[in-house]
């Protein structure tokens, strides 16, 4: 895949938008582990696409390079 075909940006908005929607998702309406299993999943799903959010790239040579700040 050349990066002319690839627009990585919007990519990254795309995972910046999911985080956002996972972050604003209601609860739904269970009670118990089930709960518990909702909002450990959606917190996971939140760091996981808010850190891909953040990502800055670079794309060499065929290979498409995220890099994640960790520091902040």
């Amino acid at each position: 895949m050349a990066e002319d075909e690839l627009d990585v940006d919007a990519m990254l908005e795309r995972f910046r938008d999911r985080a956002a929607a996972v972050k604003d998702r209601p609860l739904p309406p269970v009670a118990g582990p089930q709960r518990e299993n909702f909002v450990r999943q959606a917190q996971a799903d939140f760091q996981d696409y808010a850190m891909l959010g953040d990502a800055t790239w670079d794309f060499t040579d065929g290979i498409l390079t995220l890099r994640i700040d960790l520091n902040e």
